[in-house]
């Protein structure tokens, strides 16, 4: 083993090694590797140096098995997410293939979904999504990149601790207690005003949607603000703008793709928001949703209600649902990181 070792005095580091040994003994110039073998059994400096290139093999050896316990990790997720996307494709698709099949045209079009008739269609619970997606959306954005705003650069130290906090125990109650707040705070008071007999209602789940997205939208959005350099503030500042005008004109535009990065995972939360959702949404069988007072049905709650105990074609179709609804969400995402990154190029 020593001699395999000796015999790597080959390489770069151990000529230098040798080079150094030679130069603290003069005397011993002409002396050939075995002298230097020697010197390395007997601890010499260079024998240290030899043991301290074993530790680096070790150390190679060890990074090698970490680096395929990081690249098993990220195979992990993405296997998973590969096993996802085909499940769901492979049982969304069946039913529309085949001797029976169902036409993909009514199912897409059809305002009604009546399982025990054997009629699926799905095209007003695609409305209801998209309008309360939406509806979150323009509520919800403007309130999050507003309260960031006022959380980094407006607030005062004291305003900071109490605010912060409170939208980080947003993002930690969960959905059914959204749920539950919507359906004993929000459904009574919309039952108030509304011409309709219930308070279950599209707007209803606006509201519970918008205040959900809330803590994604503040928190990415207030990192993104603080994220500008303080040259640009002082540099605005020192031109004679004021504080509110190098808010909305210097710090929002050079903070944008960070906000807008925000945006789409708080979007994402609302699209694919279900429990909150079922219970303050009316869950109607059929028709379009008229106004924002209608009782709705969107994707997601149509799948989580019946999902349970569908079986045969209604099982087929709720996982076709899931497909338009991952097609759905992905052209969502797709468009804005788009948008998000025109705006970093910006």
């Amino acid at each position: 083993m020593e001699n395999g070792i000796v015999s790597s005095s080959r390489t770069d580091d151990n000529k230098l090694n040798i080079e150094k040994w030679k130069a603290k003994n003069p005397g011993k110039l002409d002396t050939d590797s075995n002298d230097y073998e020697g010197s390395c059994q007997e601890g010499s400096e260079p024998g240290i140096s030899l043991q301290y290139m074993r530790r680096n093999v070790k150390r190679d050896i060890m990074e090698k098995v970490v680096e395929a316990i990081f690249l098993l990790c990220a195979l992990v997720g993405v296997v998973s997410v590969a096993a996802i996307i085909v499940f769901v494709f492979v049982k969304g698709t069946r039913p529309f293939v085949g001797a029976d099949a169902y036409s993909l045209r009514d199912f897409l079009t059809g305002t009604v979904w009546a399982p025990g008739n054997g009629v699926y269609g799905i095209f007003y619970m695609i409305t209801a999504s998209i309008l309360s997606t939406a509806g979150a959306i323009l509520i919800g954005v403007p309130v999050g990149v507003l309260t960031a705003v006022f959380i980094a650069e407006v607030a005062p130290e004291g305003i900071v601790k109490i605010v912060k906090p409170a939208i980080e125990i947003l993002a930690g109650i969960p959905s059914v207690l959204y749920g539950a707040f919507g359906l004993g705070v929000v459904v009574p008071m919309i039952m108030k005003v509304t011409p309709q007999v219930q308070g279950q209602s599209l707007l209803a789940v606006i509201i519970v949607l918008s205040i959900m997205i809330l803590p994604t939208i503040v928190s990415l959005s207030e990192s993104a603000i603080r994220a500008v350099p303080k040259a640009y503030r002082e540099a605005s500042l020192g031109i004679g703008a004021s504080k509110v005008q190098t808010i909305f004109k210097v710090v929002l535009p050079a903070a944008k793709s960070g906000v807008l990065s925000a945006t789409v995972l708080g979007i994402g939360r609302a699209i694919g928001e279900t429990m909150a959702v079922m219970m303050i949404a009316g869950n109607p069988t059929a028709g379009m949703p008229e106004s924002i007072w209608s009782m709705v049905r969107p994707l997601t709650t149509n799948i989580a209600m019946e999902m349970s105990y569908a079986s045969g074609r209604q099982s087929e179709m709720l996982f076709a649902t899931g497909v338009v609804l991952f097609l759905f969400i992905m052209m969502v995402n797709m468009t804005l990181i788009k948008l998000t990154q025109k705006a970093g190029e910006k």
